[in-house]
C-alpha cells in the first residue's frame, strides 16, 4: 500500500481480533507464571507458548497450509489445549471433534470438513481401528499418549507420537497476528440428533469477543485457577475459556474425565476457584461421597448451561458456599450467549427466591448484545413471564454459518436473526427463562406444558437425584408427561409418591402420568439424550404429535 493513501491510517488504529492475541499476552506478560497443569506436569506460560508455537511448525512442515482443516480428537489434555491455539496461529481451521462418537460419525466429520491431519489420542483413537484405512482426506494422523492417565494404549496408527512430532524449534516467522478476522478459526459440529451434525464456522473476531464477555461475566483474573470440569475443549471450543483463560493469565488445570473424587481433591488442592458444568455434572459432584459436607473454605464459582439447573440444585451448591451462575447457548452462538446477571438487591430475598432467580437464563452478554423471544409472526411476546415463543439471537457471536451448507444456514437466519429453536418466555426485566425445545414441548389436550417445570417440581423431592420428562402417547389426551427419575444412593420413592410430590407443586394436568426409575442416557457434555427416551416410548407409532 502506497505511503500516504487513504486506507494507511487504519493499520495505525486498528488490530483484527483473534483468540492469537491472548496467548501473546499471557508470555509476553506472565512468562514464569503457571499457566497449565495436568497431573504430575506444569507448564509455565512461556513453556506453553514454546509447546504451541513447536506444534504449529510440526504442522507447517506437515505440509498445512493457511485454510486447512486439522481436527483433533482429545479429551481436557495438554495436547487438546495446545491444538486449540497452534492451529489457528498457521492460519488454518481446528475441528475438534467429540470422543465420545462412533467411528462412523467421526469419519463423517473428517470427510465433511476436509481435514487432511488428525491428531487423536491414543485410547480414543481406538474406535476408529475399523475405517482407518479409510479416513478420506487424512493424510496423517499424530497419536497422543497419556503415560499418566492412561498408559500402555497400542496405537491404532503408524503416525508420529505427539511428543516426537513437536520435537523441533519453533518457526520464528510465525506471528500471532491475522490478516483477516473474519477468517475462520474453527468448525465445531453439532450434536446432529436430528440427522448429520452440522459444522458450525466460527471466526478469530467472534471467539475473541466472546472470550472477552467470558472474563467479564464470570470475574476471571489473573488470580483465577479453572479446573476443566467441563465443558470438553470439543464442545463450541470449550464455550471460549481456553481463550479467556490464557488472556487473563490464569492458570488451567486439565482433567482428562470426570472422576468426582479427583474434582473434590483438585479443588482443595489447586485452589480452584472457577469450573463449569451441565447440571448432570453438578448433580453428580454434589451427590458423591467425596462432596464436603460443611462449607468449601474458598468461594467456588461455577457456570452452568445444556439444561435449566433446579432451584434444589442450586440451593445444595449454595449450601456448601459454591455461587452457580447460569448461562445459555448454542454450538451456533460459541456457547455462551447469555448470563444470568446477578442484582445485588437481591441478596436480601430469601434462599428460594434467589435460586428461583439463579435458574433463569438472563440477559444477552456484553459482547451478544441482541437477544428476543418471538411468536411465529416474529413479533416479540409480552414481558410477562408468561407467553411462550422462540429465543432468537443477532451480534457478535452468532456463527458465521454452517460449513458447506448454505440451505441450512438460510434457514437458520431467516428474517435476519439466528432461530434458536428453544423456547422460552421474556420476564418483565428482560431476563429469559426457557421452558424448553420446540420439540420437547408436550401438548397434551390441547395445552402446552412445559418439561422444564415438571422437571424442577419432580428434582424438588428430596429423594430424587435427577430427573428428565419428555411426552409419551395418550389415547384421550394425544400425548402425556412422563417422568424418568435417577434416585439418590440409598434413597427409596414410588411412582405414586413422586405424583403426588408433583400435584403438590404445580397443576394436576401438568403433572407426570407414569414414572420410571433408572439410568439417564447422556451425550459427553452431561446432556440428557431425551430423544434415546423418545425413541423408545414412541417406537410403532407413525408420528409424535397425537
Amino acid at each position: 500500500m502506497p505511503p500516504g493513501s487513504a486506507a494507511e491510517p487504519q493499520q495505525v488504529n486498528r488490530t483484527e481480533m483473534t483468540p492469537l492475541l491472548y496467548l501473546e499476552r499471557s508470555e509476553q506478560v506472565f512468562p514464569e507464571r503457571t499457566g497449565a497443569v495436568y497431573g504430575a506436569r506444569s507448564f509455565t506460560y512461556a513453556e506453553l507458548a514454546d509447546r504451541i508455537k513447536r506444534l504449529a511448525t510440526a504442522l507447517r512442515r506437515a505440509g498445512i497450509e493457511r485454510g486447512d482443516r486439522v481436527a483433533v480428537l482429545c479429551p481436557n489434555v495438554p495436547a487438546m489445549l495446545e491444538a486449540t491455539f497452534a492451529i489457528p496461529l498457521l492460519g488454518a481451521v481446528i475441528v475438534a471433534i467429540n470422543t465420545r462418537l462412533n467411528a462412523e460419525e467421526i469419519s463423517y466429520i473428517l470427510d465433511h470438513s476436509g481435514a487432511r491431519i488428525l491428531i487423536a489420542d491414543a485410547e480414543h483413537a481406538q474406535v476408529l481401528e475399523p475405517v482407518k484405512d479409510s479416513l478420506g482426506s487424512v493424510e496423517l494422523v499424530v497419536t497422543v499418549d497419556d503415560p499418566e492417565f492412561a498408559p500402555g494404549i497400542a496405537h491404532v496408527f503408524d503416525g508420529p507420537e505427539y511428543e516426537s512430532f513437536i520435537d523441533v524449534a519453533p518457526d520464528p516467522s510465525l506471528e500471532y497476528r491475522v490478516p483477516n478476522e473474519e477468517d475462520m478459526f474453527s468448525i465445531n459440529y453439532t450434536s446432529g440428533t436430528t440427522g448429520r451434525p452440522k459444522g458450525v464456522m466460527f471466526t478469530h473476531r467472534g471467539a475473541y469477543l466472546n472470550a472477552l464477555a467470558e472474563v467479564i461475566d464470570h470475574r476471571l483474573w489473573t488470580d483465577s485457577v479453572y479446573l476443566w470440569v467441563g465443558p470438553p475443549m470439543f464442545h463450541c471450543n470449550g464455550w471460549c475459556f481456553p481463550w479467556a483463560l490464557t488472556g487473563v493469565g490464569a492458570r488451567h488445570v486439565l482433567l482428562r474425565k470426570i472422576d468426582p473424587p479427583l474434582v473434590w481433591k483438585l479443588i482443595e488442592s489447586e485452589s480452584v476457584t472457577h469450573f463449569n458444568g451441565a447440571p448432570t455434572v453438578l448433580i453428580m459432584l454434589i451427590n458423591d461421597a467425596s462432596a464436603p459436607k460443611q462449607k468449601l473454605d474458598q468461594k467456588v464459582r461455577i457456570a452452568t448451561g445444556g439444561a435449566p439447573p433446579s432451584p434444589t440444585l442450586l440451593a445444595q451448591w449454595d449450601a456448601i458456599g459454591a455461587e452457580v451462575t447460569h448461562l445459555y447457548g448454542l454450538t451456533e452462538t460459541y456457547g455462551p450467549h447469555t448470563f444470568c446477571d446477578w442484582h445485588y438487591e437481591w441478596d436480601s430475598l430469601d434462599a428460594e427466591e434467589q435460586a428461583r432467580l439463579r435458574a433463569r437464563q438472563g440477559v444477552a452478554n456484553l459482547v451478544a448484545c441482541e437477544l428476543r423471544v418471538v411468536d411465529d409472526e416474529m413479533s416479540d411476546v409480552p414481558r410477562d413471564g408468561e407467553t411462550m415463543g422462540e429465543v432468537c439471537m443477532r451480534g457478535n457471536n452468532v456463527m458465521a454459518g454452517y460449513f458447506n451448507d448454505p440451505e441450512a444456514t438460510a434457514t437458520a437466519f431467516r428474517g435476519g436473526w439466528f432461530h434458536s429453536g428453544d423456547v422460552a418466555v421474556m420476564h418483565p426485566n428482560g431476563y429469559i427463562e426457557l421452558r424448553d425445545r420446540k420439540k420437547d414441548i408436550i401438548i397434551s389436550g390441547g395445552e402446552n406444558i412445559s418439561t422444564i417445570e415438571i422437571e424442577q417440581a419432580v428434582a424438588s423431592h428430596p429423594a430424587v437425584m435427577e430427573v428428565a420428562v419428555i411426552s409419551v402417547p395418550d389415547d384421550k389426551w394425544g400425548e402425556v408427561p412422563k417422568a424418568f427419575v435417577v434416585l439418590k444412593q440409598g434413597q427409596t420413592a414410588t411412582e405414586a409418591e413422586i405424583i403426588d410430590h408433583c400435584r403438590s407443586k404445580i397443576a394436576h394436568f401438568k403433572c407426570p402420568k407414569a414414572v420410571d426409575f433408572g439410568e439417564l442416557p447422556k451425550t459427553s457434555t452431561g446432556k440428557v439424550q431425551k430423544f434415546v427416551l423418545r425413541d423408545k416410548e414412541w417406537a410403532g407409532h407413525d408420528k409424535r404429535i397425537h
